[in-house]
């Protein structure tokens, strides 16, 4: 994937929530809440987010970056920095 700009990556983000939770409804979801919390995300939910972003954008996406994918803002964050970095790039 190429660059991504906030926006992009924000879409990415909802539209990778709304594959795990069909029903997700962002209207009243602020940038730092926590996504488990909001969309009651358990362990494998999240883990199948986790798992749906990096096959949308090829980026890694390791253990220890799971603390930056717990709010809109944060997930947004790391994906738009991973992207421009290239760091984490899967093979």
């Amino acid at each position: 994937m190429t660059y991504l700009d906030d926006a992009q990556a924000l879409a990415v983000v909802k539209e990778s929530i709304t594959r795990i939770a069909p029903d997700a409804d962002f209207a009243s979801v602020r940038p730092d809440d926590r996504l488990r919390d909001v969309f009651d995300l358990d362990s494998l939910d999240f883990l199948s987010l986790v798992e749906v972003l990096s096959e949308r954008t090829g980026i890694r996406i390791d253990e220890a970056d799971f603390p930056d994918l717990a709010t809109l803002a944060g997930a947004t964050r790391f994906l738009v920095d991973r992207s421009r970095t290239g760091a984490g790039r899967r093979p």
